[in-house]
């Protein structure tokens, strides 16, 4: 059996690659492996388990609740909520787990499941593989203690999550946003409600698209994977910026007066910025990863930040904040960490803060974006090739030297192996969009040839 967590979680088409019974199975795995830990005389484990709004996150939901409460762990529901809001709400009222159903940008076919420590805190690799092992024990027959009568976990709705998670947001934010009309793009996803509260509560003018969530429509041609929707709504309604999220709500992207695209680099710029005038951007340090603009990179360094590198994936971001003090980081792709207010990105709490920064300093969103330079960046990829031999070819490499000799100073090559296809990923920046294409062009040829 392949390894069933990926880089978030386990994620497939519903039904098909994640059926209920896989749900169930890995939800008692889990009851053991993060509940267990914390069980001392007296305790009894608990549970919060929230969904985004997926038709199949209703059955997958009810396989998770019944695998938990079959493992003796008491289920706190607290229905459709952004993955962020799930992290939170497991800290907050010292949950021994946390259990978010979604495929955050992914089409509605697929859903996942995503476990959360004690905390709020994302799994380690350690503790997947600790789960993925027990359940592949029962899967294959072996028993385990199975409560009875008392024993059995009780299930309880928690509707009071929903006003508890945007009441911690309203209450992080430095400033009121009195006179600022902002449009948020939910992805007709797990954000449709609490995003346009949490503004609202906020003092902001309001106007939403995406945010009439069906079960059939996440993600579906709007949110942070579909901006034009949102640019043409800014432009329409004469906002002063946009904000779109994914399905799950932990990115955050976006748009300004004039629609113009604000990225995941570039807000990180804007609140690193703010961060630091405020104190709060311990070690003078942001984090983000190889796949970070050279721009960011440029800007960071002329403004005196250093800027520390990771592999791609906000959980890496996050260990390197945690293990070094670090209070915020992100990626391009819109997941930022804020450190002290969250323990995963929070599209929601992003965009409150990026507009607490247009509200206090007055200027406009571009005008704050425009402290980098975003470079132009090529990205191919070039499938059916063998990934593994990406570090070894000698052809690759000489390749690899001539064109960074040719992009100098101005520029980058960057190789990555796809986590679960025969994929690379080859991705170039360069001051000219030209030249950076056509080092690319070339560098995919080379990988064809050289590992095809």
């Amino acid at each position: 059996m392949g390894r069933l967590f990926g880089t978030d979680g386990v994620r497939g088409v519903a039904n098909a690659d994640l059926t209920a019974e896989l749900a169930l199975g890995l939800s008692v795995a889990a009851a053991h492996v993060l509940a267990e830990a914390g069980t001392h005389e007296g305790h009894r484990p608990t549970a919060v388990v929230g969904r985004d709004p997926r038709a199949s996150g209703e059955f997958l939901e009810a396989a998770v609740v019944a695998g938990l409460a079959s493992a003796g762990v008491d289920v706190l529901r607290v229905g459709v909520l952004p993955t962020p809001a799930v992290a939170y709400l497991t800290g907050a009222l010292g949950a021994d787990l946390g259990v978010m159903l979604s495929a955050s940008h992914n089409a509605m076919p697929d859903n996942g499941v995503k476990f959360i420590a004690r905390g709020g805190h994302k799994l380690s690799d350690e503790l997947e593989d600790r789960i993925e092992t027990l359940y592949e024990q029962h899967r294959t027959g072996e028993p385990w203690a199975r409560p009875t009568g008392a024993g059995v976990g009780r299930v309880t709705e928690y509707a009071e999550g929903f006003d508890r998670y945007v009441a911690h947001l309203v209450a992080v934010l430095p400033n009121r946003l009195d006179g600022l009309k902002v449009v948020l793009d939910e992805a007709h996803g797990a954000a449709a409600r609490v995003s346009p509260e949490a503004f609202a509560r906020a003092g902001a003018e309001v106007i939403t698209i995406g945010a009439d969530p069906d079960g059939l429509n996440i993600n579906a041609g709007c949110g942070s994977t579909h901006l034009e929707p949102l640019k043409a709504a800014v432009v329409e309604h004469g906002a002063d910026f946009g904000i779109a999220h994914d399905g799950d709500a932990d990115r955050c992207l976006a748009v300004d007066a004039s629609g113009e695209e604000v990225d995941g680099d570039q807000i990180l710029a804007v609140l690193a910025l703010a961060m630091r005038e405020a104190g709060q951007l311990r070690k003078d340090t942001v984090v983000g990863t190889v796949m970070s603009n050279l721009g960011f990179k440029v800007a960071m360094e002329r403004e005196g930040i250093h800027l520390v590198q990771t592999a791609v994936g906000d959980r890496y971001v996050l260990e390197s904040m945690k293990a070094e003090g670090y209070a915020l980081g992100g990626e391009q792709s819109g997941h930022v960490i804020v450190l002290d207010h969250a323990t995963t990105g929070d599209g929601t709490l992003t965009g409150l803060l990026l507009a607490a920064r247009v509200v206090a300093t007055g200027r406009t969103l571009a005008d704050l974006a425009g402290v980098m330079q975003r470079l132009p960046q090529i990205l191919i990829n070039v499938p059916d090739v063998d990934k593994s031999r990406v570090a070894t070819s000698p052809e690759l490499a000489t390749a690899v030297e001539e064109a960074e000799r040719e992009l100098g100073d101005t520029g980058r090559v960057l190789l990555r192996q796809s986590g679960t296809e025969p994929l690379v990923r080859v991705m170039v920046e360069a001051a000219d969009i030209d030249q950076a294409r056509s080092v690319a062009g070339r560098l995919a040829d080379v990988v064809k040839s050289a590992l095809g």
